[in-house]
């Protein structure tokens, strides 16, 4: 059972405990008695933990947080559409007051607001056994670190607020990075003994979750301000954990991760924010569907259905994405496992205006091959030999590329639908293995780090290469962590933060983002603070500076 179902208690949470506006929500908003009150009784507390487990919607299937961790980056550019375009340009005009900037701040704070109350309140609560309270209590602190550290990432010193407000107040601080990850380590390590093994109640924050994210947390806080000396170690040893102890495995097809339905709990997954197909529940849904896909849907001989989805053409694939990450087509199967090859025919007839310069028209009957993207160059003798329309490389512009299938949603209940229901996988055992290799190779370990990534590598093969997609320890390099890490989570809201966390967001930008080249600054690697937040605080930006650049 998904722990997001049901609804009325969830929204009564929602509207006592933390329903403020933006705006409220920057002027420290006080919990409200009434929902104080009901926080203590069962029900209330029950509610209020399912509300933080919502926040997350806020951020995993949004286009805010989509456009702010994909874009901009060496893999994925700008599409046709979209009026964000110039997040992944860095132009002046991506800024303080950029919507999608306050959208994750303001939303993640409100779940920490909500977070906090339930920390602070669940001595009082009644009708509730203390062992569930304590697991429960363990699972928003779970949340709380997470959200705390999706927000040092991307704005660096944030406000640390760690108890539910008593008093409106408009006096804020910046709080240095080393001490809000110490508090993020603090959170997690403090969850981790009270939280449940892996367990039937989908949904919820386990033990393995808990490990996998101090695993990423300590990968992450290595090249931080706040680094320690020991923070690869415990990086490896909380990944090896979740390896080890648990059960969780690789799935044998890297096809079946994202298969909907079975695909969403499975063994390879450790944690995901949860979505429905019931409206009075999803929300605004999981959006990712619509993001990455190519205008299908105006070309000769296709129309837009639902399992085709809805393309709004945000997020592009790079040269570098589609060329050199995957560039092993003939043992490893990923390429042809994330990218749509094919479209068949759903708008039969004869059609004139082709994109396909290598003829003059096309007819197809329903189910014809209409669009094959080869993912090679073909010559226009090649191409003319074919019914049907050739999308080579060449080719490629802002509306027309490689599909990434991942998050594709047929079973929507219409092909206009936006509110998706598939869950969105934050964690799976693919990263865990990926963050053991990584934080070994940075110990100057590669013979250990080996087994890890040669695992990953295994899975993607096509049957019968599995032997030619193991790499040996002479091979394993960063730069060939790098681009591993993208073969195997493209899209799944890394690549910026490893980007920066790598110290090459810069670089790697200008060398492989035409759309980004020009305008990307050293800055860039954290994000403008929300002028609001600015404004509303006492003593302004004298008291609550803004981030250098902006």
């Amino acid at each position: 059972m998904k722990l997001l179902k049901h609804s009325k208690l969830l929204l009564a949470a929602m509207l006592l405990l933390g329903s403020q506006s933006c705006k409220d929500l920057l002027e420290e908003r006080v919990v409200s008695q009434v929902g104080s009150e009901y926080i203590t009784t069962a029900a209330g507390f029950d509610a209020a933990v399912r509300a933080v487990y919502a926040s997350l919607r806020d951020f995993y299937g949004r286009e805010s947080a989509m456009t702010m961790t994909v874009f901009g980056t060496d893999t994925y550019t700008m599409g046709a559409d979209g009026s964000f375009k110039y997040v992944n340009q860095y132009t002046t005009q991506f800024d303080s007051r950029t919507p999608f900037v306050a959208d994750i701040w303001n939303s993640f704070y409100l779940g920490i607001n909500t977070a906090n109350a339930v920390i602070d309140q669940a001595a009082n609560v009644t009708g509730i056994d203390e062992a569930t309270k304590k697991r429960r209590v363990a699972e928003v602190k779970f949340l709380r670190a997470h959200h705390y550290f999706v927000l040092v990432q991307m704005y660096g010193a944030v406000p640390l607020v760690l108890s539910q407000n008593t008093k409106a107040t408009k006096e804020a601080t910046r709080t240095p990075v080393p001490e809000v990850y110490a508090a993020i380590i603090s959170d997690l390590e403090t969850a981790l003994p009270d939280l449940a093994a892996p367990t039937s109640d989908y949904g919820r924050a386990t033990k393995g979750a808990c490990e996998h994210l101090l695993a990423r947390v300590y990968l992450t806080k290595a090249t931080s301000e706040a680094a320690a000396p020991n923070d690869y170690a415990q990086a490896a040893t909380y990944a090896q954990n979740v390896i080890k102890n648990y059960s969780y495995r690789l799935l044998p097809d890297f096809a079946n991760v994202f298969a909907q339905g079975a695909g969403e709990i499975s063994d390879e997954v450790i944690f995901a924010t949860q979505y429905t197909s019931d409206p009075t529940t999803n929300g605004a849904g999981n959006e990712t569907h619509l993001y990455f896909g190519m205008e299908y849907d105006v070309q000769a001989g296709m129309r837009r259905d639902i399992f085709y989805g809805r393309p709004f053409k945000r997020f592009r694939p790079t040269t570098y994405t589609l060329n050199t990450i995957f560039a092993d087509r003939a043992n490893d199967s990923r390429y042809q496992k994330s990218f749509r090859s094919t479209y068949l025919s759903n708008n039969p007839g004869t059609f004139t205006n082709l994109f396909d310069n290598s003829k003059t028209r096309v007819t197809y009957a329903t189910g014809d091959t209409a669009i094959y993207l080869p993912g090679v160059e073909w010559t226009l003798a090649q191409r003319a030999r074919k019914p049907y329309q050739v999308l080579v490389p060449s080719l490629y512009r802002p509306n027309l590329f490689p599909t990434l299938l991942k998050f594709l949603d047929p079973l929507r209940p219409d092909l206009t639908y936006t509110n998706g229901s598939r869950d969105f996988l934050m964690f799976r055992l693919a990263e865990t293995q990926l963050i053991a290799a990584e934080a070994l190779l940075r110990m100057s370990k590669p013979a250990e780090a080996l087994p890890f990534i040669n695992a990953v590598r295994r899975r993607a093969a096509f049957p019968g290469k599995e032997a030619a997609m193991q790499i040996t320890a002479g091979q394993l390099t960063m730069d060939f962590i790098m681009e591993e890490r993208e073969r195997e989570l493209l899209g799944e809201m890394f690549r910026w933060f490893d980007l920066k966390r790598w110290g090459v967001l810069v670089e790697r930008v200008r060398l492989y983002n035409p759309d980004a080249a020009a305008n990307i600054r050293p800055f860039h690697v954290l994000r403008p603070i929300p002028q609001d937040q600015i404004d509303r605080t006492a003593g302004g930006a004298a008291a609550f500076p803004q981030n250098p650049g902006y």
